[in-house]
């Protein structure tokens, strides 16, 4: 269970970020933010998931990745699980307009080093980020991990626990299977042999609780923001 504002772990060093976010304005003012603020060296962004992807493999090294949950080619928790099946060890900070806290509780879950929103005042913005920077793990005052289920886990945060014990390779493997790839095409695409493609499938419905390629899917799109959204 996520709490508020955790003790301190080891400062984090950041120098460089990306920031993914598909709104121009507001990416703009939160590098203006970020660079002003806490003195980085080096800030790029990208308006989708797929740019930002495609920026980190032409060997751009982040320190730390902000991301919105809300892009053009993903929504939910799905982008934050494919950030860090390609970059596990860098850190994740999600600020979307999705404040409701059965989101923040799931991208937790998943893996982010921090929620701020968006609307959240410059002073607030940048104290978050010092906070994050310094090991900590920075949740809104307002969150309440509680909310609707009298402090048992709901389904969305049931189903992001599992997919957060995917390794890397089985998150790329589940991205593929709700492309609606065969083991065949995810071989060709992942170059590896079919029959490790297979062993990755039976462990990935293990892992899930379920027991068919299709029952993944639908798993994998219950982690969905969109019915939150008002």
């Amino acid at each position: 269970m996520p709490e508020q504002n955790e003790t301190p772990q080891t400062p984090l060093d950041i120098h460089s970020v990306l920031v993914i976010d598909d709104h121009p304005l507001f990416c703009e003012a939160l590098a203006m933010t970020l660079r002003d603020v806490l003195e980085l060296k080096r800030i790029e962004t990208a308006n989708s998931l797929t740019k930002a992807l495609d920026y980190l493999k032409t060997g751009f090294h982040a320190d730390a990745i902000v991301l919105d949950l809300n892009l053009p080619d993903v929504s939910g928790v799905e982008g934050l699980l494919r950030l860090r099946a390609m970059v596990p060890k860098i850190p994740i900070v999600v600020v979307s307009a999705l404040g409701d806290s059965r989101v923040i509780t799931a991208v937790i879950t998943a893996g982010a080093a921090g929620f701020i929103r968006k609307d959240a005042p410059r002073d607030v913005l940048a104290d978050a980020f010092r906070k994050i920077w310094a090991g900590e793990t920075y949740l809104p005052a307002d969150y309440n991990h509680n909310v609707g289920q009298s402090g048992e886990p709901d389904k969305m945060e049931r189903t992001v626990e599992k997919l957060a014990s995917l390794t890397p390779q089985q998150v790329t493997i589940l991205k593929l299977i709700c492309e609606g790839k065969l083991n065949k095409q995810i071989a060709y695409e992942l170059s590896i042999a079919e029959t490790t493609v297979k062993a990755h499938i039976t462990a990935i419905l293990r892992k899930l609780g379920v027991h068919s390629r299709t029952q993944a899917a639908l798993l994998a799109k219950e982690a969905d923001f969109s019915a939150l959204i008002k």
